[in-house]
């Protein structure tokens, strides 16, 4: 078994709840947004406008909410560890992993066939979620630029003008969406790259065995086999 335990620590229920918003909210506000940018059947247009609104001002509400959350609620930083500290900590640089970044790129490319150990976010999943937050601002904001309640205010009709419009304004936005619709993509792909672990954790709530890991030594110091088809893995 060469992959880490997964544990209910590393992902506590309030971000467990915060990801399937996210989730919802973000194929939502694709679906509606594809619509209004071309209305594949007629009569919709109204309530995809509606539907976006409010996914938009849902996806860009629960990011702040993840966010006081990271600063409030505890979480493993480390996977297969139970050992719980602020959530915050797993988004920055730690020592087990910090020098870590040539041997995920390896890893993720098929050059490197061991997983690196250590930390619960790789390096690269570290630097994209925290970009996330900043693109989901951008993207919230240029919204916001476009919405008829709100684009003729001061400081989105002047963020109009510089982009040189509003039609500009929109293709930047419609362009952004796709943005998401890659990043979708690549988190799936480093969130489950390792196994299917992660995902069974964050989305079920389900953990799932495999090396168990101690921050204090940096080292891996047994295994934990909690499930048959754990148990059947280690005898062969």
């Amino acid at each position: 078994m060469a992959h880490l335990a997964h544990y209910k620590e590393a992902h506590p229920v309030p971000f467990v709840i915060t990801h399937w918003i996210n989730l919802i909210a973000m194929i939502l506000l694709v679906f509606t947004g594809f619509y209004i940018h071309f209305p594949f059947f007629e009569g919709w247009m109204g309530v995809a406008r509606g539907v976006h609104v409010f996914c938009g001002f849902t996806l860009f509400l629960n990011c702040l909410l993840r966010i006081i959350l990271a600063f409030v609620v505890k979480s493993a930083a480390h996977a297969g560890c139970r050992k719980v500290e602020p959530d915050y900590k797993s988004f920055l640089p730690q020592r087990d992993n910090r020098h870590q970044f040539g041997a995920w790129i390896k890893y993720y490319l098929f050059v490197k066939k061991e997983h690196p150990l250590g930390a619960k976010f790789g390096v690269l999943q570290k630097i994209s979620y925290l970009i996330v937050p900043l693109l989901i601002t951008i993207v919230f904001i240029t919204g916001l630029c476009l919405w008829g309640v709100t684009y003729e205010l001061a400081p989105f009709a002047a963020l109009n003008e510089l982009v040189g419009g509003l039609m500009i304004m929109r293709i930047i936005h419609y362009y952004l969406m796709w943005v998401f619709i890659l990043f979708t993509f690549v988190h799936v792909y480093l969130a489950t790259i390792g196994g299917l672990g992660p995902a069974k954790l964050m989305f079920l709530h389900k953990e799932s065995g495999g090396l168990v890991y101690d921050p204090e030594c940096c080292n891996i110091v047994g295994e934990d086999c909690m499930d048959e088809e754990d148990k059947k893995s280690k005898k062969d």
